[in-house]
Parts: structure tokens; C-alpha cells; sequence
């Protein structure tokens, strides 16, 4: 095994046991991936995912000069990158390569006094949209004896809502938006219990949990263009946030804004409910939905 180590070091054998070379002449280096022209390896890494491309440029300066190819990252972008360019960053320098405008749409960029998060899944390059709490039309959420918007680290907002008790439960939600083309699920993120913190470690409160279990809540979804999704599940499952599936739509054309109203209600008036954490809603790229339903 040490000889055969030592071959890729030293080239071959010669006849007479040396290593083939004279004494006058210089070991001819092997051709190695350095060696290749920029422009071939960058043809490569168009084939490869974002997270991929990132860690190929760490192998050597060839690799790294084809990593800022400007073709390579236009072709992870979105088909309509350059509207969500001006919708979600504003406008950009002239001389901003599409790497960089890449790593900044892939930040969580807030739109809407910060109530809206916009970003793109690092690996696929797809949109992803967060709606916070206090960005939704919710009944009774001036009112503390029901509602109040509490502080907590489990969230990309910094704060949820939490429902202490109610008899008529509506949350209703609308974003307008240049969707790329493809389908995507739209999930609310809910805890049964009250989040907080204990000694430093995140607890749950489920003491005031009630009456989810009586009746069904309803999710709708619909978008300008006549689509229209509907589920009803009963909140069963206390202490951990969980992303309940309302349904799915599709986006047939990028260059046009896409309308989605959504809303969640338990309006049965025979029973009060509460001890519910609100936190936002999720528009995820469907393909990624089963990683998140569960309901």
C-alpha cells in the first residue's frame, strides 16, 4: 500500500528501479483539476445545486473563478428573478453579479413593515413566503381579554398571538404577490399551549387548552385566477408547533402577481375556545409539502 502511495508522487518505475526520470531532468508535473480552463468547469457547475457549487469552489482557484459565473447562477434564479429583484430588494447596482443577487434573495428579506418575510430555498432556488400574526385580520385582536401578542424566540417574528378564550374563532389573511410558475401549499403554523420560557428552556403552558376538540376548525384558500382549497381538521395535538395544510395552488404565469386569500375559522357558537398560539402562515413550494404536513 506505501508503494502504491508513493507512485502517485513519484511517477513510474523505471526498468531499472528508478522512479523514471535522469538526473538531469525534472519530474513532468501530472495535469490536475487546477489545470482546467474556468470556462470548462464552470459548464459543469451549471448541472450541480447551489449548496454543491459552494463547496466545489473551495477546491482550487479554477473552481472557484467558475463559481461567480454569472450564466451559472442565472440558471438557479427564478424565471422571473428580476421583478422579485424589484419587489423584495429594490433597486440593485448596475454591476451586482447574479451570485450575490442570488445570496441576498436568499436571506429572509421583510417586506410590508416587517410583517412579510420573502426567500429562497438555498438548494433549489425556489420562493418561499412567511406571513407573521400581526399581518392577518384576526376578530377580537384588540381586545385583551381575549387575544394578546406575546414575545418568544420560536418564531422568525419574534412574537405570536395567543388566544386565551373565545366564543367566535375567524383569522383571515391575504398576499398578493409575482409568484415564479409551479404549485405551492399554503400551511398555518399553530401550538396548542402557551410558549414561553423557564430557566432558559422553552416550555409550553397547555393548562388553558380547551374546547379545539369539540368541532372542527375550517382552512380556505383562493386565488384571483378561481382556484379554491378547503380542509377541516380538529386541534388535537398540545405543546409543539405543528403546520396545518389548508391547500394547494398554482401559478401558470410569473410576470403577472398572483392574489391569495386564505382564512382559518371555528365559528360554532355553543362552545368558547382557547389556549391557541397564532404564529404565521407558510407558503411553501409544494414540493417540500410533506416534509411539513401533518395535518
Amino acid at each position: 500500500m506505501g508503494a502504491s502511495f508513493s507512485v502517485l508522487f513519484l511517477g513510474p518505475i523505471g526498468l531499472n528501479g528508478s522512479n523514471g526520470s535522469s538526473g538531469s531532468s525534472s519530474l513532468q508535473p501530472k495535469p490536475s483539476l487546477g489545470d482546467l480552463p474556468e470556462s470548462c468547469v464552470a459548464l459543469l457547475l451549471v448541472y450541480l445545486d447551489p449548496p454543491e457549487i459552494c463547496k466545489l469552489a473551495r477546491l482550487n482557484r479554477a473552481f472557484r473563478g467558475a463559481s461567480l459565473a454569472d450564466f451559472v447562477w442565472e440558471s438557479k434564479l427564478p424565471s422571473n428573478y428580476e421583478v422579485l429583484v424589484r419587489e423584495v430588494l429594490g433597486e440593485l447596482p448596475e454591476n451586482l453579479g447574479k451570485r450575490e443577487i442570488y445570496a441576498r434573495l436568499c436571506r429572509a428579506n421583510s417586506l410590508d413593515g416587517g410583517t412579510k418575510k420573502v426567500w429562497l430555498h438555498k438548494s433549489t432556488g425556489d420562493v418561499c413566503m412567511s406571513i407573521a400574526s400581526k399581518g392577518l385580520a384576526i376578530t377580537g385582536i384588540d381586545d385583551r381579554r381575549y387575544w394578546n401578542h406575546i414575545p418568544t424566540d420560536e418564531s422568525r417574528f419574534c412574537s405570536v398571538a395567543y388566544l386565551q378564550q373565545i366564543w367566535w374563532f375567524e383569522v383571515d389573511g391575504e398576499v398578493e404577490f409575482p409568484f415564479p410558475m409551479g404549485t405551492y401549499s399554503l400551511f398555518f403554523r399553530l401550538q396548542l399551549g402557551r410558549a414561553s420560557k423557564r430557566f432558559g428552556r422553552q416550555i409550553c403552558n397547555t393548562e388553558h387548552v380547551h374546547g379545539w376538540d369539540i368541532k372542527p376548525v375550517q382552512f380556505q384558500l383562493w386565488t384571483s385566477d378561481g382556484q379554491h382549497a378547503a380542509s377541516k381538521c380538529f386541534l388535537s395535538v398540545s405543546g409543539k408547533w405543528n403546520y396545518y395544510h389548508v391547500g394547494d395552488f398554482v401559478v401558470d404565469n410569473s410576470n403577472l402577481a398572483t392574489k391569495i386569500k386564505f382564512s382559518m375559522t371555528q365559528i360554532d357558537c355553543t362552545h368558547t375556545k382557547g389556549g391557541l398560539c397564532l404564529d404565521s402562515v407558510l407558503i411553501y413550494p409544494s414540493e417540500f409539502k410533506e416534509r411539513l404536513k401533518r395535518f
